[in-house]
């Protein structure tokens, strides 16, 4: 990890590349010396939020992404008792005019989202929390997010393929209170644990990844192969975060309810993913196109905190995998 912090995501008109430890007020692009032109920024510059929340009965994923040019939103909760999505829903929309994206990641971030039927938003409040609010037909969530209370989360910049430049600030394992409601039911959300992706990029018309995440208070980990690098491949130890190396996903793409195999080339991480079940959306509309699956389930296998560390067991780790290919 970089030792000085950053004050801005462009440092001397460039990407300020790097791991950090730490939160950034704004992710703001115009100090680029690299000036695309506007119409450039408005089809490339992507932004979303993405929260996940977990615990012994279920799963819930909620993202708000501004594509530039549009916007979606989509919000599922998985049961793992019962093994399937008892809600999933997703709409797209208008950016500026149904929903929007802040440049702020964590403190002062805000997200949202309104379609028929439908209200999104996650907010931060002055206790420094992230209130998570979710209206849609079939799923109704209320939820807080404790900021204050956070281990030390993961800034990531860099310049990337075929793209401009990107940045992402990853929490892990923050403490959660709150309910969600679907197919009549309703769930206690206190004591789980959520994560929150806050992402902000000029990328590539084509974008694709391969994504891991999952945490609980000991252990959480965040893994990308694609269009990144290794920038944002962190794993938190009792609350630590350190480096990871280049993340390698081994599985059948054809059949993703089969074991993952997710591993990095520093040999600090090597893990069994076993999935539960998992959300799935493909969309092809000639001029933009998207397939995309999240699995969701447990991962098992060893990390070290170093080569000559001693390895740690890991079992039972909740988290998700994810295959995923963008043309937009």
């Amino acid at each position: 990890m970089n030792l000085e912090f950053p004050e801005s995501v462009v440092e001397d008109g460039t990407p300020a590349h790097g791991r950090y430890v730490g939160r950034i007020d704004r992710i703001d692009w115009s100090g680029l010396r690299e000036r695309p032109s506007w119409l450039w920024r408005k089809l490339r510059h992507k932004r979303w939020h993405y929260v996940g929340l977990g615990h012994e009965e279920v799963f819930i994923g909620m993202a708000i992404v501004d594509v530039g040019w549009t916007c979606t939103a989509f919000a599922y909760l998985f049961d793992r008792k019962r093994r399937r999505l008892l809600a999933d829903w997703s709409q797209d929309g208008l950016p500026g005019l149904q929903a929007g994206v802040s440049d702020e990641p964590l403190t002062d971030a805000r997200a949202w989202f309104l379609g028929p039927g439908a209200r999104l938003e996650l907010r931060h409040q002055g206790d420094d929390s992230l209130l998570l609010h979710v209206r849609t037909r079939g799923l109704r969530i209320e939820a807080q997010l404790d900021l204050d209370a956070m281990a030390p989360p993961l800034l990531a910049i860099g310049p990337i393929e075929s793209g401009i430049a990107h940045a992402t600030q990853k929490t892990t394992a923050l403490p959660v209170l709150g309910w969600a409601e679907a197919d009549g039911q309703r769930f206690d959300l206190d004591g789980s644990w959520g994560a929150v992706d806050a992402s902000n990029g000029l990328l590539a018309r084509d974008t694709a990844w391969r994504w891991a995440s999952a945490h609980r208070p000991d252990i959480g980990f965040n893994l990308q192969q694609g269009y990144f690098g290794t920038q944002e491949n962190v794993l938190w130890l009792d609350g630590q975060p350190l480096a990871l190396g280049a993340a390698h996903f081994e599985f059948d793409a054809a059949r993703p309810l089969d074991p993952w195999r997710v591993r990095t080339d520093d040999g600090l991480l090597d893990l069994v993913f076993t999935p539960e079940g998992a959300r799935a959306a493909n969309r092809n509309l000639g001029f933009a196109a998207s397939r995309y699956v999240q699995p969701v389930g447990t991962f098992a296998g060893t990390v070290c905190a170093s080569n000559r560390a001693t390895p740690r067991q890991v079992s039972n780790l909740l988290g998700v995998t994810e295959d995923h290919h963008s043309k937009w």
